[in-house]
């Protein structure tokens, strides 16, 4: 099936760029493109198109505001187009807590052309098929009280567990909800979520307020300790835990694996082979990026636990990881904080 697309940018040399690549495509047909949200609401009116992609720095009003108002008024697939400056990436952040399904970073210097689009069409593809949940924080981007974790009380901390858990499209939102159900006595967390460079510094600090955990980047060197969360940095690295008394993150220069970097499937492989009580966790996302990874956790004796298709914007990843055999329990993003924390405790070690 054909993915009908509105591009909005106020820029016309982006709207040709963008529209440039996504063409280059046979299964997507760009149906026209809009300089402003005043000229994107007539043209969602006029071309009903199947996704959009949305500038979110514009004159008149902002991407964000106009997203609240589509996903309000008209919800639909959006994947946001955005700068790779701190505030397009706060901005980009918050929409995606609103409903956008994923972001792109608009191209740099580095890479002008369409090069600096790698994976846009990939995007636009599987937001056509994303399933449409509740959005989350205000469009205001106020980040969310840390709330305490519902089932803290029946968490009893296991010192020598690790907690690792890989998400991609939809992972935003997901990340949020699991993360701020957290307590400060959660057991080391190390995360993967696919986002482009730049952005895991800001969201690790959108977590970090949403959290009573502390969440920071991951840095080459940083020792895993109970009641600390590591996100992995977007881009140039893959992220692994190395073994020792007490197990440390290691950044790794290399080629992507199984289409990523930061990979999932690295990530989880490096924590199997640490012989140690660990939890794997595969949230919503394209592709199948972390299914052999868990799969190798759950042989290394891990507990291995997947979000549910009901609750997936995309069921993808976890459900690769389901089909062979790697997900010992599925579960609803509702309650997945729960499930983690009770996979963790120190009643579940024998298990």
């Amino acid at each position: 099936m054909t993915v009908r697309v509105l591009v909005v940018d106020d820029s016309p040399s982006m709207r040709r760029l963008i529209t440039a690549v996504l063409s280059m495509d046979d299964d997507i047909e760009v149906v026209g493109a809009a300089g402003d949200p005043h000229e994107a609401r007539a043209a969602i009116k006029a071309l009903n198109p199947d996704v959009l992609t949305l500038d979110v720095e514009m004159p008149n009003m902002n991407g964000l505001e106009f997203l609240e108002k589509i996903m309000r008024l008209r919800p639909m697939p959006v994947v946001m187009v955005s700068t790779l400056t701190h505030a397009g990436t706060e901005t980009a952040l918050a929409a995606l807590e609103l409903g956008a399904v994923d972001v792109v970073g608009k191209p740099d210097g580095a890479r002008p052309g369409p090069e600096g689009f790698e994976g846009l069409a990939a995007k636009v593809k599987a937001a056509a098929s994303a399933r449409l949940l509740r959005v989350g924080a205000a469009a205001t981007g106020v980040p969310r009280e840390p709330r305490p974790a519902q089932s803290a009380g029946a968490y009893t901390p296991d010192p020598d567990h690790i907690l690792a858990i890989g998400a991609s499209t939809g992972g935003v939102e997901a990340l949020i909800e699991v993360v701020s159900g957290l307590p400060k006595t959660c057991p080391p967390t190390v995360i993967v979520q696919h986002m482009p460079p730049r952005f895991t510094a800001s969201f690790a600090a959108r977590l970090d307020r949403a959290s009573e955990a502390t969440v920071t980047e991951a840095a080459d060197g940083d020792p895993l300790l109970p009641g600390r969360v590591y996100i992995a940095p977007g881009g140039d690295f893959h992220l692994e835990v190395t073994p020792g008394s007490t197990p440390r993150c290691r950044l790794l220069a290399g080629d992507p694996v199984s289409g990523h970097r930061p990979s999932v499937d690295v990530l989880f492989h490096s924590v199997a082979r640490l012989r140690r009580p660990a939890t794997g966790v595969i949230l919503t996302g394209m592709g199948r990026d972390g299914a052999e990874g868990l799969l190798a956790m759950r042989r290394a004796g891990a507990r291995t636990i997947g979000q549910d298709e009901a609750s997936c914007v995309i069921y993808g990843m976890p459900k690769a990881a389901f089909e062979i055999g790697a997900v010992e329990r599925q579960a609803p993003l509702s309650r997945m904080a729960a499930t983690i924390l009770s996979a963790c405790s120190t009643n579940h070690r024998a298990a």
